[in-house]
């Protein structure tokens, strides 16, 4: 247990240097090896999770089966669950700079990726559903049109 906290204090501190040194916009732009153009939303946990953490997964997931079952299956969004504890999923965290909960959208345009972090949407809006619901399809219906 000791070493797990000295592993995250080093990972917290780098993060804490890096991102004091170098100004970055919240939508982070970058090449991707992939040239299909999609939506990834990536839903960041520990393995310890609260009950918020859970209600964001649920959320999420509902909101893709009520709203984009077709775009799901076209295989226009995909959805991930990506525990940031597990060392498989160490380089997709530090990219995306998630060591605990956090949910992003990645719109990936002719190979183009644009990170939108809604972790302090998810956050706030946790526990009511049906709100939660509408606000991510309408940010997802808004990058959609940019496929």
């Amino acid at each position: 247990m000791r070493m797990k906290q000295i592993k995250l204090f080093t990972i917290l501190v780098s993060f804490l240097i890096f991102s004091s040194c170098n100004a970055q916009d919240e939508s982070n732009t970058s090449a991707s090896n992939q040239n299909a153009s999609k939506i990834e939303v990536l839903d960041f946990h520990s393995t310890h999770r609260c009950m918020t953490c859970n209600a964001i997964e649920a959320n999420t997931k509902y909101t893709l089966q009520t709203y984009f079952a077709k775009e799901v299956a076209d295989g226009k969004i995909t959805f991930r669950l990506i525990n940031v504890d597990e060392e498989a999923n160490e380089a997709i965290a530090e990219k995306f700079e998630a060591f605990g909960t956090a949910l992003f959208i990645n719109v990936i345009v002719n190979g183009k990726e644009t990170q939108i972090e809604l972790t302090d949407f998810a956050f706030m809006k946790a526990n009511e559903k049906e709100e939660f619901a509408q606000e991510l399809k309408i940010k997802l219906d808004s990058e959609l049109k940019k496929l």
